[in-house]
């Protein structure tokens, strides 16, 4: 049984000393983790800007002036044109995003054959689409969507500084309708938005005490953009943000702990606490969404340097050789010769 968490508890967690803390989290990730392996993901954004829900730190918003392009939503051909080059440059998950306070019915069949091809590509699915309808659940579960992205963002708390347009409980039906279609859940928070340690202790407990913790789940540190209302923040202190990831890793044990947005800023050293701490999935290539992150070859360089190695897929169909020859390939050999090689 699934341990519920209280308030007092987990910032007790957050209160640790630092050094005790990672030292506990690491335990625990040794206990349902092969420490050496890190679960990567591409994220794509198949629709663009124009959203007309105003989540402060987001330059999607239709609301705020941020020099974004709008974009309809792509093609099927593109998208798994993109979900192609991400599984020959390493990425076992492929996430989909669009900005959308939720998807029109127009839009289910198109999003049903992106999930389509990009199973058969043997990645695993992944999409965040904003709200949906227990009808639309049901359709991308039918059509093999393996996880959806819905963040809660913050604590019920402090929800309403960041967002006014979606309640925090039409955050949690929708988690609770993904899940009763038999999709797995991907949910975590932002650090950085204004908030006190009390509320990334109540994000933290929200997740863990969910009928069933997400099975994935991003914790993302601002990127501040220009023109957002929260473009100046103060900075997160790295030691905060690894604290949190450390907590998150002891409180949802089974549930991969995603280093998400904000790693382009994070240096080497913080990137390795983190993994320390309870890390074991990132976000791969040069751009989530719209913001920036570390190139494939520096996640590359980072993994060589750290005896890390992606993990892959369970939903892969090819050869089982010719996959573990190119994780050789992609951990101890040259990256450019991996890309190659995955894409012959």
């Amino acid at each position: 049984m699934t341990q519920r968490w209280s308030l007092a508890q987990t910032q007790a967690l957050f209160n640790k000393p630092f050094l005790e803390l990672l030292f506990e989290a690491q335990q625990v990730h040794r206990q349902h983790f092969d420490p050496r392996q890190v679960q990567v993901s591409t994220l794509l954004s198949i629709k663009t800007g124009a959203c007309p829900e105003d989540c402060k730190y987001c330059p999607q918003s239709a609301r705020y002036k941020t020099g974004l392009e709008s974009e309809r939503l792509m093609e099927v051909d593109e998208v798994l044109a993109s979900a192609r080059k991400a599984k020959a440059a390493g990425s076992s998950r492929f996430c989909m995003g669009a900005a959308w306070k939720n998807p029109h019915e127009r839009d289910m069949p198109y999003l049903e054959k992106m999930v389509q091809g990009v199973r058969e590509l043997g990645m695993e699915t992944c999409m965040t689409l904003g709200t949906l309808s227990d009808r639309q659940a049901q359709q991308l579960a039918d059509a093999g969507l393996d996880f959806y992205n819905h963040n809660l963002d913050t604590s019920p708390e402090f929800y309403g500084n960041v967002i006014t347009t979606r309640s925090y409980q039409e955050r949690l039906d929708t988690l609770d309708k993904v899940r009763d279609a038999g999709i797995k859940v991907c949910s975590g928070g932002i650090v950085g938005l204004g908030e006190t340690v009390t509320d990334r202790a109540g994000l933290l407990m929200q997740l863990a005490n969910l009928p069933v913790p997400p099975e994935s789940v991003p914790i993302n540190m601002l990127v501040k953009v220009k023109g957002t209302p929260m473009a100046d923040n103060d900075d997160v202190d790295p030691f905060d943000f690894i604290r949190t990831i450390a907590v998150a890793r002891i409180m949802m044990p089974r549930s991969h702990v995603r280093l998400s947005a904000g790693r382009e800023q994070m240096s080497e050293q913080t990137q390795a606490m983190c993994f320390m701490a309870g890390a074991n999935s990132i976000f791969y290539g040069c751009k989530l969404l719209t913001t920036p992150n570390p190139e494939e070859d520096t996640d590359l360089l980072l993994f060589r340097k750290l005896g890390l190695n992606p993990e892959h897929t369970t939903t892969v169909h090819g050869d089982v050789a010719q996959q573990q020859q190119l994780t050789e390939q992609l951990t101890h050999g040259d990256s450019e010769q991996f890309y190659n090689a995955a894409l012959s």
